[in-house]
């Protein structure tokens, strides 16, 4: 297997739809209060578009740190001292199970108490809070507003790309009012390693990506930082992997692995070859649904 990584910043990462999202966030911002930024806890850095500091300039920001069941719980913990320190708002949360979602509320009314009080002090009590969701894509928007209105109120789908248009959602009787936005990711991904990270995590669709070059990265990256989550769920060993002069590319020992899941799987073709492009989906799936384990692949202190 030969893939070369440097093929995947030539990907066009910035379809038109994406360019006509930032366009219309850009003008509707000075129609909000607030916006709510979620990102994936698994990669809560690489999650995070760049660009989202410019399109938000002046509002205040609430981070989520979303599919935080999925993470590493440790590791979130050290993310929401992060943003403490910093002076941002941040919470962690869980759409699929609803963790900590009914705790958004409250902190989005904290961190507008000061404009909340000049409302009321002009005689403009119960206006509405109006706050624009944003992120990239897959990382669970739709799913969080759903969750918090109670309701099936935008289409969810575990792929990237499916809330195409803006759309206004009034909540708890007219007191917040939503503006949602497709996901929008950035024009060139300028590190190999975030865009290895939004692919692993579905941001980006499989189908601009090699997915046996993808699972044998993560595979490798998952045995250096959770090895004992890889041996648990497949059964397998992780001695005798090439390293040093034997590793030939940056992914031969993932590569090994996902043949030896391969293999003990029974995932064979005709000659008794593996199917490495069936264990390849089997393991980019059960990390994104989380059945391997909890995993955060980035620290704070590794990102700066």
């Amino acid at each position: 297997m030969t893939v070369d990584m440097s093929d995947v910043t030539k990907v066009q990462w910035f379809p038109g739809h994406m360019a006509k999202t930032r366009r219309i966030m850009q003008s509707n911002m000075k129609l909000v209060d607030a916006a709510v930024e979620i990102t994936d806890a698994r990669v809560p850095y690489s999650s995070r578009n760049p660009e989202m500091d410019e399109l938000t300039k002046g509002k205040p920001r609430v981070i989520l740190l979303n599919k935080c069941d999925s993470a590493d719980e440790a590791v979130t913990s050290e993310w929401l001292e992060y943003y403490k320190r910093n002076g941002s708002f941040a919470l962690a949360t869980d759409c699929r199970s609803g963790k900590n979602v009914n705790k958004f509320l409250p902190k989005l009314k904290e961190l507008l108490s000061e404009q909340i009080t000049r409302w009321n002090d002009k005689g403009m009590t119960g206006r509405p809070i109006r706050i624009m969701i944003v992120g990239i894509p897959n990382v669970g928007k739709s799913s969080f507003i759903n969750r918090l209105a109670g309701a099936k109120l935008t289409k969810v789908e575990d792929r990237p790309g499916v809330t195409r248009g803006k759309q206004w959602i009034s909540l708890q009787n007219g007191e917040i009012e939503l503006l949602d936005m497709p996901g929008v990711l950035w024009h060139k991904f300028e590190d190999k390693q975030v865009g290895e990270h939004l692919a692993f995590t579905g941001a980006v669709k499989d189908d601009v990506i090699d997915t046996e070059y993808l699972s044998s990265r993560l595979l490798q990256l998952l045995a250096e930082k959770y090895p004992s989550a890889l041996i648990g769920r497949y059964g397998i060993s992780l001695d005798g992997l090439p390293d040093g002069e034997e590793q030939i590319s940056d992914c031969m020992a993932g590569y090994e692995l996902l043949l030896r899941i391969g293999k003990k799987r029974g995932f064979l073709i005709s000659g008794g070859k593996i199917n490495t492009e069936r264990a390849a989906a089997a393991v980019l799936d059960e990390f994104r649904s989380g059945k391997i384990g909890r995993f955060t692949l980035e620290k704070p202190s590794e990102v700066g």
